[in-house]
């Protein structure tokens, strides 16, 4: 049953790319570039000023009695931190350097399922 389905989601073009022209990963053993050091770093640093910051938030609130901190604060946080990490993912390189993996990791799957 397995083989069945990986043979009717090889007819996929993505697939079969994937299949006839295998990817190479050589990238991955190449120095990290600034580039990448720093939209790693980005990427890091989003997660830190996210639910942290929002508990940090919602803690100071509590404290003062003043809930408008968490209620605006919260929030606001929370989406800078998205708009951090996707920064640092553009930095990063992360959807080529995903769509290597990927092919990849899809290649090497359906190899093992199809034989």
């Amino acid at each position: 049953m397995t083989r069945k389905i990986a043979e009717f989601l090889s007819r996929n073009k993505y697939i079969r790319d994937a299949l006839d022209h295998p990817a190479d990963l050589s990238e991955f053993h190449e120095r990290p570039t600034p580039r990448l050091i720093a939209g790693l770093i980005l990427m890091g640093f989003s997660y830190i000023i996210g639910w942290p910051a929002v508990a940090a938030l919602t803690i100071l609130a509590a404290y003062l009695q003043e809930p408008l901190i968490a209620v605006v604060g919260g929030p606001a946080t929370y989406g800078f931190s998205y708009v951090v990490f996707f920064a640092g993912a553009w930095l990063a390189r992360a959807p080529h350097y995903m769509g290597v993996f990927t092919r990849y990791a899809v290649g090497k799957l359906f190899r093992k399922l199809l034989r």
